[in-house]
Order: structure tokens, then C-alpha cells, then sequence
């Protein structure tokens, strides 16, 4: 059954690089379909190729310009050589340039370094090339259009057998031809997109790490990696800031019922994560990962009685939705609720918003807190199991953490605990002590 592999930034970065993608490619005629990002860091103080379009695309000085725009050709330039290929974007460059002083618009220079880096790839595995902007569309908002791109996209894929779709952009989908991007990490979800309309058994998400971690490897040295992952799991992960792959890149496939693999393109020999739709294999641990984020803000609204005043959520509410703030999490007793906001957000409107909540349901009180972390214990291992939540207040004692805030969906997939900002590293690592170590 056909597969497709997406490489990113970090696979692609120089020559040595685009040979270890070859290999992987090669060594499995199932590898049909290849979607490539732009060339990323090559080592820890270098510049991605995307920013350096980003900053060839602003640059107000001539001479900032041609400096900038010679290192951007000079990183495929070397590509090229030192892979011996007899091959050349010197047209590609010009007609990029001549874009570029035209200012003809942003998407179309981020989405350079995936083009010309297909162009490349293409050329060295011998594949047709494919470009996105003729088979992708892309809303204004940055959304993937399915009824537009799917009957092109599988078409184009049809009859080609073997093909290099470029990753992060497509074209805006008003039928105007002006190259859209993705958000950032938007190669994941091309990938994605090139999956369900290929009809594969497997999309393979080449990196630079061997799956996912279990926690931030920059917290915790050397965590557990995940064998196998549900979409439901990955996405809680992703949205508290677990990046291994873009939390929007599985929708495309979710209801294909398409597997992802996250394997790692420098040590292609490990295992990776899978990540499925549903599974009967048991976790390793009652939890599956953690993950989190800093830099939240609580709006805790008391009044009594507010458990009988039809509508009270819905006013409050309103109020974040005229001043454009939105909800991560709302806590709540019987007459109290809490709201929790990013921090940055809130308080450009803070005062606009205390004086909506009063206007709108007249509580007794309100209290604000800010400098909170959320942490989210993640696992499908938890439905099962006995005390997580008495677990994961136990290890956070054990290390003086006061819990601010927790919050437990119906699904018992998660649980979300607060604690302030300076404690969140310290809060990740005692749990993670309590969950994983313990049982190892």
C-alpha cells in the first residue's frame, strides 16, 4: 500500500541531509508521494531559509536586500553541488527576485523555500514534481478547502504514480491565483491533505526527534518516548504546547482513519510514535504525556445564587467575545466561576472586560490572579485507572507546589492543574517522577 513522507526543515537542511532523505525514500518503493519543507537550521546559530525570505521580503536598504537574497541562493547553490547534481534555479531565482521588488505579497515569499526545495528534491529522487498552488486551495483565513482541492489534488496524484508536492501553501481559493500559506509548520498539514486525497495506508512525518516524548525533553532529561498515541491524545498534547507535529494537520485524515508515524530522519532505525485513530494496545504507563504552557490569567466572578439565573455563563461569556479575548478553561462552583485567559490578551482590555461583567450579571465579587501555568496530564490509560487525580495532587505536594486551579473533562482524557509560572518546571518533573518513574 502507497505511503507518503513528509520531511521537515531540520531533514532538508544541507546535502548530507537530502542524502539520508534519499535513502529513506528509496528504500521503499511504498514511498510514493514525498512532501518536502523549506531548509531549516543546519546548526544551532543558523537561520532557517523561510526567515531568511522573510527578511529578503522586508528589507528597506538595496543592499540589505542583494545581501540576504545571495545567502538564500547560496543555501541551495550548495545543495546542489556538493550533491554533484548537474541542475540549476538560477531562472527560478530570477523570477523570484523580480516578485520580491514588485512586492506582489508575503505568502508568496514564505512559501519560496518549500518550492524551490521540491523543485530540488524532485530533480535529485528522478519524480514528477507537483506544485501545490495548482492543486491546493487555501482560504483567507489560512483553512484548507476541501471541496475545491480534493477532486484536483487526487486527480493530479492519479496520474503522476510517484510525485514531490511542496508543503506550507497552496492558492487562495477566490480563484484570483495568489499564492496562500499555511500557519507556520503548515507542512504537516499538506502532508496530511496529500494523504486522504492519495488514499494511503500510512503517512510517514520525518524529523529531527524519534516520536514524542512523554514531557519536554528540555525539562526532563532523557523522558520515556510514546510508541502509540490516539489523535485525541495528540491533539490535548498539542494544544498545551507539545510540537512535534502541527495540532492541524490531523483533521484531513482523522475521519480516513490514516495513521501517522513520527520517525526521525537521523536515526530512521527507531520506532517513533504512532498515532491512531483508537487502540486495544495498553499504554506503558496510566499516563500518556505531559505537556504545558505559562502565561495565563484568572477572572474568578463570585455571586450567590448564580446556579439559578438562567443565562448568567452565556452574559459572561459575551463579554470575552465582544473584546475579543477567548476562553481556555472555565472552572466553576455553585457560585462561583472561574475564567481563564491568556495573560497578554487580557490585559490590553482588562478594565473593558471588568466593567462588561459587572454591566452584564452584577457579581458580588471578582477576583484576578495572573502568572499561571496550565499543565495537562494526558492518557486514555487514566479511564481505567484508580486515583489520578489524588496522584497528581500527591506528587505536587510531595514538592510545595500549590495547585491553583484543576480542571477534569467527562472524557477522563486529561487533567489540567494551574500552578504559578516559577513552579511549572518544577510541577512537570514531579509529575512526571510520580507517573513514570515510580512505575518504571
Amino acid at each position: 500500500m502507497a505511503k507518503i513522507a513528509k520531511f521537515g526543515g531540520s531533514s532538508l537542511a544541507d546535502a548530507n541531509q537530502f542524502k539520508k532523505v534519499y535513502e529513506i525514500i528509496k528504500s521503499d518503493p511504498n514511498r510514493m508521494f514525498v512532501v518536502p519543507s523549506a531548509p531549516g537550521k543546519r546548526f544551532k546559530d543558523d537561520t532557517k531559509v523561510t526567515d531568511l525570505l522573510y527578511q529578503a521580503y522586508y528589507a528597506k536598504e538595496e543592499n540589505e536586500f542583494e545581501m540576504v537574497f545571495q545567502q538564500i541562493k547560496q543555501r541551495y547553490q550548495d545543495i546542489i553541488a556538493d550533491l554533484h547534481l548537474d541542475f540549476s534555479l538560477e531562472k527560478e531565482f530570477e523570477t523570484i527576485e523580480t516578485n520580491f521588488r514588485a512586492q506582489i505579497g508575503i505568502d508568496y515569499a514564505a512559501s519560496r523555500g518549500e518550492y524551490l526545495n521540491g523543485l530540488l528534491l524532485a530533480h535529485y529522487l528522478n519524480y514528477p514534481f507537483i506544485d501545490a498552488a495548482d492543486v491546493i486551495y487555501i482560504d483567507e483565513y489560512g483553512n484548507y478547502d476541501a471541496k475545491l482541492t480534493d477532486p484536483v489534488l487526487t486527480q493530479a496524484l492519479k496520474d503522476c504514480g510517484y510525485a514531490v508536492i511542496p508543503g506550507f501553501y497552496g492558492t487562495l481559493n477566490d480563484g484570483s491565483k495568489q499564492i496562500k500559506t499555511f500557519s507556520r509548520g503548515g507542512s504537516d498539514v499538506t502532508g496530511s491533505i496529500v494523504a486522504k486525497n492519495a488514499h494511503v495506508s500510512l503517512y510517514e512525518n520525518w524529523t529531527d526527534v524519534s516520536g514524542f516524548m512523554i514531557a519536554d525533553p528540555r525539562i526532563i532529561k532523557d523522558p520515556e518516548s510514546i510508541e502509540t498515541i490516539t489523535y485525541r491524545e495528540l491533539r490535548e498534547l498539542s494544544y498545551m504546547g507539545a510540537s512535534v507535529l502541527h495540532e492541524n494537520s490531523i483533521f484531513p485524515i482523522r475521519d480516513e482513519g490514516i495513521p501517522i508515524h513520527i520517525l526521525n530522519t537521523n536515526r530512521p532505525q527507531d520506532k517513533g510514535t504512532l498515532i491512531v485513530e483508537s487502540t486495544c494496545h495498553k499504554p506503558n504507563h496510566i499516563i500518556t504525556g505531559i505537556a504545558g504552557k505559562k502565561g495565563f490569567a484568572t477572572i474568578m466572578i463570585e455571586k450567590e445564587m448564580m446556579n439559578g439565573e438562567i443565562g448568567f455563563s452565556r452574559k459572561v461569556l459575551q463579554v470575552l467575545e465582544e473584546n475579543q479575548v477567548s476562553l481556555e478553561h472555565m472552572p466553576s462552583g455553585i457560585d462561583t466561576m472561574t475564567l481563564i485567559v491568556h495573560t497578554d490578551d487580557f490585559l490590553e482590555k482588562e478594565q473593558d472586560i471588568l466593567a462588561g461583567i459587572h454591566r452584564a450579571v452584577h457579581p458580588d465579587s471578582i477576583e484576578l490572579d495572573s502568572n499561571l501555568a496550565l499543565i495537562a496530564v494526558v492518557g486514555r490509560g487514566m479511564k481505567d485507572g484508580r486515583g489520578t487525580a489524588a496522584r497528581i495532587f500527591e506528587a505536587l505536594a510531595r514538592a510545595n507546589i500549590n495547585v491553583k486551579m484543576i480542571d477534569q473533562g467527562s472524557s477522563e482524557l486529561n487533567v489540567i492543574v494551574g500552578v504559578k509560572n516559577v513552579y511549572f518546571e518544577k510541577a512537570i518533573k514531579a509529575i512526571y517522577e510520580m507517573f513514570i518513574e515510580r512505575e518504571a
